[in-house]
């Protein structure tokens, strides 16, 4: 029985921003990452609506949440206001009030190296609706696929330029 990975800590937090098939494929292809839940999530209040997001559980040993929000804020447009950002909201959902905190300093002490306002928001996670069996592991079920290779290759190759060390090796990324 193995039981190396008995003290490992596991985390959880959400981002939105883009669409959920790329934001999945972003984080499934990270060292450290143990799940990728997609769908939509529904911020801790009563007047803001569902948007396409992911749940991402982390191995803390092996990827910090400081580069999670990093690659989070680099591969999506994080900067911009659009017609449909209602639809795909620029946020970092938090499962407690000190990832609340972290997550905001983050975004705050990252602003520098960015030509834009940062107009991710940190909001409490409320509720999550994952989305339908056939639409899951999207990207790596489907990568041949038209949407992926418009879509989801640039954003791969944002990660495979300045996030290499932080991918997983076992994941095979097409991004030609």
């Amino acid at each position: 029985m193995d039981f190396s990975n008995e003290n490992m800590i596991i985390d959880k937090i959400g981002f939105g921003g883009s669409c959920h098939w790329c934001t999945e494929a972003i984080f499934q292809s990270l060292k450290g990452i143990v799940q990728v839940s997609q769908g939509w999530i529904k911020p801790d209040n009563s007047i803001a609506e569902f948007s396409e997001a992911v749940v991402v559980e982390f191995n803390t040993d092996v990827i910090s949440l400081q580069t999670l929000i990093e690659i989070h804020l680099r591969t999506h447009s994080s900067t911009s206001e659009h017609y449909k950002r209602e639809m795909y909201q620029s946020a970092v959902y938090t499962f407690r009030d000190e990832q609340q905190n972290f997550a905001e300093k983050a975004i705050e002490h990252l602003q520098k190296d960015f030509k834009g306002q940062i107009i991710t928001k940190v909001l409490p996670f409320g509720s999550f609706k994952t989305n339908s069996d056939q639409y899951l592991n999207y990207y790596y079920s489907n990568r041949e696929r038209p949407f992926c290779k418009v879509h989801i290759d640039p954003k791969l190759k944002i990660l495979l330029g300045e996030f290499s060390a932080h991918i997983d090796k076992g994941k095979i990324l097409h991004t030609d």
